[in-house]
């Protein structure tokens, strides 16, 4: 069953564009100005998961403050990241509700254990918004269909194989709510599909040194050329899975999923080395965290949610990228430009992909 009981609690649409917020400090609660407290600090506190994964500091973090600051001259970003450690996380939110963030935007390393900063944050009157990654009992969740992200990977990877075949599976971490629906959407296909799943893994960090790993100690049972495919359920996987395909030798590299549009496998998909990636537009992700915040620090009412297990919620939807599409989707939204992609040593792959 999807995860996403998605029903419309009010119909209303949330408008992303930078400029539909009103006055920043209009419904501000403080300030000794003298002049009705408008302009007063608001701090919003950004709590990112990790680095590993290179959305977070090369797109997140940035688009996230850049929005913010166009939305709001009297808001402030303090911005932390948890190295993937839950109690770095644990620390650094209650660290930044004692020195006054007005909201938490946080993207949890431990789903579950983040329901306690949830707790603490609530308790002090600061709303949690939870990004990217779910959390229970969350005052507000932006993020994507993530159970549709493992449909369209594993929809991919049969199309990919002709549906015939053995693969390998690697999932995301069993503390991240999201690589649990990635898995579950995969398998709703993969599943019913006449792909043979010959090993599984669920990486503990999503760590792409631990996809290679797994990947490699795989070829002790298993001949690599004889795989049809392999579902990782991100780029950073699948980085791992391409290196140890060609630590073992094999010139043909079968189709391999990913998610996140990383600069690194949009040029693998070009040189043919990465079958597809899923493309999460992170701006508009960002954008619309970012005024949720300054909505919530502004005291101005919210419309437009959709109610995901009971949290509030703003569901955007994931893009399927291959090779023939990249100019239309990564290209045409600025996410990467031409030259980007097409370093000299992928110059002959994209002049064949009709990309120069």
């Amino acid at each position: 069953m999807n995860t996403f009981s998605r029903v419309a609690v009010v119909t209303a649409t949330l408008t992303i564009g930078l400029g539909a917020l009103s006055a920043c400090g209009a419904n501000d609660d403080g300030g000794d100005d003298g002049g009705g407290g408008g302009d007063k600090e608001k701090k919003i506190a950004l709590l990112l998961p990790e680095t590993k994964t290179t959305r977070y500091e090369s797109f997140d973090k940035p688009l996230f403050e850049a929005a913010v600051k166009k939305m709001c001259d009297t808001c402030t970003v303090e911005y932390l990241n948890a190295d993937q450690d839950a109690s770095k996380q644990q620390q650094q939110a209650q660290s930044a509700i004692t020195n006054g963030a007005k909201v938490l935007v946080l993207d949890p390393v431990d789903g579950k254990a983040a329901t306690t900063i949830v707790k603490s944050a609530q308790s002090s009157k600061v709303p949690v918004v939870a990004y990217d990654r779910f959390i229970e009992g969350a005052d507000y969740y932006v993020s994507f269909d993530n159970e549709r992200v493992g449909q369209m990977q594993a929809e991919a990877l049969v199309k990919a194989t002709g549906d015939q075949g053995d693969i390998l599976m690697l999932n995301g971490s069993p503390t991240d709510p999201n690589a649990a629906q990635f898995k579950e959407g995969a398998h709703s296909v993969l599943d019913k599909s006449n792909l043979k799943i010959v090993a599984e893994y669920d990486n503990p960090d999503w760590s792409p040194d631990n996809a290679q790993k797994f990947t490699s100690s795989q070829f002790n049972k298993i001949e690599p050329q004889d795989l049809a495919g392999v579902y990782a359920a991100n780029d950073g996987q699948a980085g791992g899975v391409f290196a140890a395909f060609k630590a073992a030798g094999v010139a043909k590299i079968p189709p391999i999923t990913g998610q996140d549009a990383e600069l690194a496998a949009i040029q693998r998909i070009i040189a043919g080395d990465q079958y597809m990636t899923v493309y999460k537009p992170i701006r508009r992700e960002a954008e619309k965290a970012a005024q949720l915040a300054t909505d919530l620090a502004n005291s101005v009412d919210i419309a437009g949610t959709e109610d995901v297990d009971g949290v509030a919620s703003f569901i955007l939807d994931p893009i399927v990228v291959e090779k023939d599409n990249i100019d239309d989707t990564i290209v045409k939204d600025g996410f990467y430009t031409v030259e980007d992609i097409c370093t000299p040593e992928y110059a002959d792959a994209c002049k064949a992909a009709g990309l120069s």
